[in-house]
């Protein structure tokens, strides 16, 4: 069974957010008081994954605030066995598979002493919060080889070196990914192959800077896989789609599930693990998963979704959302790609004054029974600065984003409506 899965944070999953705290103020007691928070918000994340049928998920490295540095000595994995090992438990139970990525300051072949002994630092913190959840060797390090330094053969020889110094619960967990301006698949692939590391395959990555163009991407994949062990779990793979409007090898604000779709028949695996990388997170991974489903998806998740979109759609192009509400209608006929295709077309106009106030009213009928009558004349005043064009439609949403939480209308925090294409089209 294909996996698709999302990086770190949710879209319209209350009380999942990250938090930290300056350096400064970074006691013991504040640190084990961010921990349990982060750790509350990951069994969040982990739920509501479930819920939607999202098998694959990258835990974000913030999950332990200073986790290679003023928190690694602290005993939060005593602290909080219970929450970790009931996390554990609801990922292992559901068949979930999930992941860390050090991020790019972890750097394993530096040519500075420091900096080597910090990466090794933060590899084990890595691996420390995965074995803290009780997890096997299937849930991976995602690490890039690092920087040429003028001279690649000698950086990747000194990657393995340096990863030898590695301890064998870190080595157990790291995979390798290509990069997109240094060191392309096939040099990843042959360091890789001299200490049996798997490979991570970005297509995007590998777009941006090829190793070879006339090498297809179902080849690549497929040299891959042979570098994966039965011990390691399904192959993964990262795929990402270019950003039109960004430099090359900018993320896209959300997976168009055409190309995906042709994608996913090109290289002809059923037995991936698709980690997508993607501004709008969950958002995507939903979207490709129950359109991956190789029966009809069950209608309650197209319904959910199109309640968490529909004030998106409403603000974008009101054809679309009455095409969309008309599709629902017939449920027996209504599919996954017709509602996307319907939600990608309205999402890619541009908004216009009429269809984004249209939407606000409809959100404030959430709230102007309750509001008080500061907070009516205050939502009628920004409305009508945003139509003369003296303040930006983001002062409006903001302001009935801030009603939502005082007024706990849920509906409208697990929505979209506040956090997706803040700028516009897609």
């Amino acid at each position: 069974m294909m996996r698709t899965g999302y990086a770190c944070l949710a879209v319209g999953v209350p009380g999942s957010e990250m938090k930290s705290c300056l350096q400064k103020n970074a006691s013991e007691t504040r640190l084990l008081e961010l921990i349990g928070n982060n750790l509350d918000a990951l069994e969040k994340i982990i739920l509501y994954n479930i819920h939607n049928h999202i098998l694959l998920f990258r835990i974000s490295s913030d999950l332990i605030p200073f986790g290679s540095s003023l928190s690694y000595t602290l005993p939060w994995p005593e602290v909080y066995m219970e929450k970790l090992s009931r996390i554990g438990q609801l990922i292992r139970s559901s068949g979930m598979r999930v992941s860390m990525h050090p991020g790019q300051y972890t750097v394993l072949n530096s040519l500075s002493d420091p900096v080597v002994e910090r990466a090794i630092l933060d590899l084990k913190y890595h691996a420390k919060v995965l074995d803290s959840l009780g997890l096997g060797p299937e849930h991976k390090l995602i690490l890039h080889l690092g920087g040429a330094y003028g001279n690649k053969p000698a950086a990747r020889k000194r990657f393995l070196i340096n990863y030898a110094r590695l301890d064998s619960f870190v080595q157990r967990r790291l995979v390798l990914e290509n990069d997109d301006k240094i060191f392309h698949i096939r040099d990843v692939l042959e360091t890789a192959s001299q200490a049996s590391i798997p490979v991570v395959f970005d297509n995007l990555h590998n777009f941006v800077n090829p190793a070879d163009k006339d090498v297809t991407e179902s080849e690549w994949i497929s040299l891959c896989s042979q570098t994966w062990k039965p011990e390691d779990g399904p192959q993964k793979i990262h795929y990402a789609q270019q950003n039109p409007l960004r430099k090359s090898g900018s993320h896209s604000e959300t997976i168009l599930i055409d190309p995906f779709l042709e994608f996913c028949n090109q290289i002809r695996r059923s037995d991936l693990d698709i980690m997508l990388e993607v501004k709008d997170k969950n958002v995507s991974a939903i979207k490709c998963s129950i359109c991956l489903s190789p029966s009809r998806p069950e209608i309650h998740l197209l319904e959910e979704e199109w309640a968490r979109y529909k004030y998106n759609i409403l603000e974008h192009s009101s054809s679309e959302y009455l095409s969309i509400r008309q599709l629902f209608r017939n449920k027996d006929t209504c599919t996954s790609l017709d509602m996307y295709h319907f939600v990608e077309a309205a999402l890619q106009k541009p908004v216009s004054t009429g269809s984004a106030v249209n939407a606000a009213e409809h959100v404030w009928g959430y709230f102007k029974n309750k509001a008080s009558e500061a907070e009516k004349r205050r939502f009628q005043k920004l409305l009508q600065n945003y139509q003369l064009g003296s303040s930006p439609l983001e002062s409006v949403k903001t302001n009935l984003s801030r009603l939502a939480l005082k007024y706990q209308e849920d509906y409208l925090l697990c929505g979209y409506y506040f956090h997706l294409y803040k700028g516009g089209i897609l």
